[in-house]
C-alpha cells in the first residue's frame, strides 16, 4: 500500500515538475537577454530576434524562404501568442553604429563569398530574421541633441561622431577640422580645396549659365552626387534651391555619410557596384564626381552606363579629375579610352577647362539610332525595364528615351519651383489624372497641417531638418512641406508601383526599399519618421512588426518624432511597446474625414526618449 501511494505521488510529481521547467525554460528563453553583464547583449539579442520571429510567424526552411503569418498580430489580447516585451535588450556599445543589412562583420560570419573587385562587399546583405540583432542601438557616450540647422551645416558635436580619421587624413583639402568639442567643416573637398561655393560658381560659370547660379533659372533641381565624401558639394547647393543625393559607401572613408546627415544634408549610403542604384531612370538633371576614384572603364563601361540610365534628357555629367587634365601616360590613355566610351554613347563635351570636364547626354534617340550597326555599347532591349532597380543588376546597355521624350525633345519637366505643383508627364504611366494629381496635393496639404498643429507643443523653429516619409505615395507630404526648413527621404515600397519617378519628376528625392529589411543608414539620423499604412503592409507581407518598430528606433534620432497614420488595432499594438523602447505619446486622434482615408484610420504621433546607459537604459528627457 505504501508502495502503492509513492507511485500515485510520483505519478503527480513528474507533470508538477515538467511543467516547472517548461515555465523557467520560458522565463530564460524571454526574459534572458535582460540578465547578465552588457557584454553578453549581443547573443542574448540575437537569441531573442529569433524566438521574436518565431513567434509572429517567421519560420526558415531548408531552402531559408521565409514563410508568412496566417493570422493577424494586431488586435490580440496579451499572452502566448502575443508577447508583448516589458523592455528590450540593449545593444552591446560597440554596434552603436550598426547598419544591419552593411554589416561588414555579418558578412565575414556568413563567409559569404564576394568580388571585392565589383564592389560587392559594399552593396547590401541583409542577416537572416534568426541572425538580426533585437536590440536597441546605444547612443554614444556623452551624447547630445544635434545642432539645428542651418548652423549644422558648418558644425556638429564630436561626441556624436567620435570619429576624427578624416580630419587628419584631409588635413590639407578643408574637409573637416576638430575644433574643441566640435568638428567644422569649411566646405572643402579633394578637389575644391578653398570652398564648395566658389567651384559650384565656376561650374555653372563653364557653362554659362546665367549669373554663374548652376539652378540655370529653375532647370537643374536634381543632382545626383557620387562619391559625396562629407557632402559639402550637396550642402552648397542647397542655398541655389538645388537638392542633391549624396553617395558613398561605408568604406575606409570613416562614416562619411554619417557626417552628412548629422550636417542635415541629404544623403544615403550606397555603391556603384553590380546592382541598380534604388533610383528611376531619368531621374537628375545632373551627375558630379569630384576625384571619386571609381573605374569608369571598368566592364564594357557599366558603371557610367548606370549613371547614364539615371541621367534626364539633356543631362550632364561634371567629372573633375586627374584623367580630364594630367599629361602623364596613365592619365592620357585613360583619357583617351573614355572619351572613345562616352562618344558612343552619344554625349557630348559641353565645356571643358582647368581640371573639369562637363559632357552633356541627347536629348534624343536620334544620335543612338544613326550609330554604326554593333556599336558597343548596345541599346538596352525593350524588356528591360529601366525603373526596376531593387535587387536588379546592372547591364552594360544604353537606355533609349521613351516616344514622349522623344516628342518632347527633353524631360517635358516645368523649372523649379513650378515643377513641384505640376502635373509630370510620367503620371500617364500609372493613370493618374491631372484632377486626381491635385486632389492628391490638396488631400495631403491638410493632412500636414493638422500634423504640425499636434506637433506644435513639442517643436520649435528648426527643430525637425532630416524626415521620412516611409511610405510616400505621389511625394504630396514632402511637397506640402515646401516652406519648411526640412528635406525629405521620400521612401517607395519595392513591391508597388514605382511612384519614386514621379517624385524626381517633382523636384524631390527619395529611395525604394523593403521595410521587411533594414535601411541603407546609419542609426539616428532622422528627426521624424511618417509611417501611412507602413505597418499594416508589413504584416501583409508576413514580416516582424517588431523589427520594424527596432528598425525605426534605431534610425530615428533622440527627441525625435514618429507620426503613424494607420488602422486602430495598430495604434494599440504600438501603444503596447511603447515603454520597452523608451517612446512616449504625444498625441492620438482619429483621421481627418475625407474620402481618401480608410475606415478607422487614426494618427499617433510619438517621440523618442533621450536615455543614457549604464547598467541599463535610463531614461534622461
Amino acid at each position: 500500500m505504501m508502495r502503492g501511494r509513492d507511485g500515485s505521488q510520483k505519478k503527480h510529481l513528474v507533470p508538477s515538475l515538467c511543467l516547472i521547467v517548461l515555465f523557467l525554460g520560458f522565463l530564460v528563453l524571454y526574459y534572458g537577454p535582460f540578465f547578465g553583464p552588457r557584454g553578453q547583449h549581443a547573443n542574448s539579442a540575437l537569441e531573442y530576434g529569433s524566438r521574436i520571429s518565431r513567434s509572429i510567424g517567421w519560420s526558415n526552411g531548408d531552402n531559408g524562404e521565409v514563410g508568412k503569418s496566417e493570422e493577424s498580430i494586431f488586435g490580440q489580447e496579451d499572452g502566448e501568442d502575443g508577447l508583448i516585451p516589458k523592455s528590450f535588450p540593449v545593444c552591446d556599445d560597440r554596434h552603436s553604429e550598426l547598419i544591419p543589412c552593411l554589416d561588414r562583420n555579418l558578412i565575414y560570419q556568413t563567409r559569404l563569398k564576394l568580388d571585392l573587385s565589383l564592389m560587392e562587399h559594399y552593396e547590401r546583405h541583409c542577416p537572416q530574421p534568426e541572425r538580426r540583432y533585437n536590440c536597441l542601438i546605444p547612443p554614444p557616450a556623452g551624447y547630445k541633441v544635434p545642432i539645428k540647422w542651418p548652423k549644422s551645416r558648418d558644425e556638429v558635436w564630436q561626441v556624436n561622431i567620435p570619429h576624427t580619421h578624416l580630419a587628419h587624413e584631409k588635413s590639407d583639402q578643408n574637409w573637416m577640422v576638430v575644433k574643441g568639442d566640435k568638428i567644422v567643416f569649411p566646405g572643402g573637398g579633394t578637389h575644391f580645396h578653398y570652398g564648395a561655393d566658389k567651384y559650384i560658381a565656376h561650374l555653372a560659370n563653364m557653362l554659362n549659365f546665367t549669373n554663374n547660379n548652376l539652378n540655370n533659372e529653375g532647370r537643374i533641381r536634381t543632382v545626383f552626387d557620387v562619391g559625396c565624401g562629407v557632402a559639402s558639394f550637396g550642402g552648397y547647393l542647397l542655398s541655389s534651391d538645388i537638392i542633391a543625393m549624396s553617395l558613398a559607401p561605408n568604406d575606409v572613408h570613416q562614416n562619411q555619410i554619417q557626417f552628412a546627415l548629422e550636417r542635415g544634408i541629404p544623403a544615403y549610403l550606397g555603391v556603384l557596384g553590380t546592382k541598380r542604384l534604388p533610383y528611376p531612370s531619368r531621374s537628375f538633371e545632373f551627375a558630379h564626381c569630384s576625384r571619386c576614384r571609381i573605374d569608369w572603364l571598368q566592364r564594357d563601361g557599366i558603371l557610367l552606363l548606370e549613371l547614364d540610365r539615371l541621367l534626364r534628357p539633356g543631362g550632364y555629367f561634371a567629372y573633375s579629375s586627374p584623367e580630364a587634365y594630367a599629361q602623364d601616360e596613365e592619365d592620357l590613355k585613360i583619357w583617351k579610352e573614355m572619351s572613345a566610351l562616352v562618344e558612343r554613347m552619344c554625349w557630348k563635351i559641353a565645356a571643358k577647362k582647368n581640371q573639369t570636364v562637363i559632357w552633356v547626354k541627347p536629348l534624343t534617340n536620334d544620335c543612338y539610332l544613326n550609330r554604326e550597326p554593333g556599336t558597343r555599347p548596345p541599346l538596352c532591349r525593350s524588356d528591360n525595364d529601366p525603373d526596376a532597380v531593387w535587387g536588379v543588376p546592372m547591364e552594360a546597355c544604353i537606355t533609349p528615351y521613351t516616344e514622349q521624350n522623344q516628342r518632347d525633345r527633353g524631360s517635358g519637366l516645368a523649372p523649379w519651383p513650378s515643377r513641384l505643383t505640376t502635373p509630370p508627364p510620367r503620371l500617364a504611366d500609372f493613370g493618374i489624372s491631372t484632377d486626381m494629381f491635385e486632389k492628391d496635393m490638396e488631400i495631403w496639404r491638410q493632412r500636414v497641417e493638422n500634423y504640425w498643429s499636434l506637433l506644435n507643443a513639442k517643436i520649435r523653429p528648426n527643430t525637425l531638418r532630416n524626415l521620412m516619409d516611409m511610405k510616400a505615395n505621389m511625394g504630396s507630404f514632402a511637397a506640402a512641406l515646401k516652406d519648411e526648413p526640412v528635406w525629405v527621404m521620400n521612401v517607395e515600397p519595392e513591391d508597388g508601383p514605382n511612384l519614386l519617378k514621379i517624385i524626381y519628376d517633382r523636384g524631390l528625392i527619395g529611395t525604394v526599399h523593403d521595410w521587411c529589411e533594414a535601411f541603407s543608414t546609419y542609426p539616428r539620423t532622422f528627426d521624424l519618421l511618417h509611417a501611412w499604412t507602413v505597418f499594416s503592409d508589413i504584416e501583409k507581407k508576413g514580416c516582424s512588426v517588431e523589427d520594424l518598430l527596432i528598425e525605426m528606433d534605431r534610425i530615428l534620432r533622440p527627441t525625435g518624432f514618429i507620426i503613424v497614420r494607420d488602422r486602430k488595432p495598430v495604434m494599440e499594438y504600438i501603444k503596447k511597446h511603447l515603454a520597452a523602447l523608451h517612446w512616449e505619446s504625444v498625441a492620438i486622434v482619429d483621421a481627418e474625414p475625407n474620402s481618401d482615408s480608410e475606415d478607422g484610420e487614426s494618427i499617433f504621433v510619438i517621440q523618442k526618449k533621450m536615455w543614457l546607459i549604464d547598467e541599463s537604459a535610463k531614461d534622461v528627457a
